[in-house]
């Protein structure tokens, strides 16, 4: 139970980072510092990817035989990933949307 306590808390820990990223990210655009949000948007992915990772492991473990015991804890850590691949997904679109609009704000095309 221990060790999957840790592997939660990695996955937790690593998502959590990561939505805070992509929230910086979407300030940053919306200022038009869209290269900062460029960058942090891919510094979010890293940490998405280490939380998947850990979450991978337990999903091995239970593939090969072993018992998973799933708590609170575990149901928290994917809710956490959950959410913040969903957010990451609507913030890459709004950083879209804001540059377009500054686009045509700026004399760019309109639709």
């Amino acid at each position: 139970m221990e060790g999957m306590e840790a592997v939660a808390f990695q996955i937790i820990s690593n998502v959590g980072t990561a939505k805070s990223l992509i929230m910086e990210a979407l300030y940053e655009a919306r200022e038009g510092r869209y290269e900062s949000a460029e960058k942090k948007l891919k510094e979010s992915r890293t940490h998405m990817l280490e939380g998947h990772h850990a979450h991978a492991g337990l999903i091995q473990q239970e593939a090969s035989g072993q018992k998973v015991e799933i708590s609170l804890l575990l149901m928290h850590a994917e809710d956490q990933m959950m959410s913040a691949e969903t957010i990451s997904d609507l913030v890459a679109e709004m950083i879209r949307m804001y540059r377009e609009m500054r686009q045509n704000k700026n004399g760019g095309v309109s639709f």
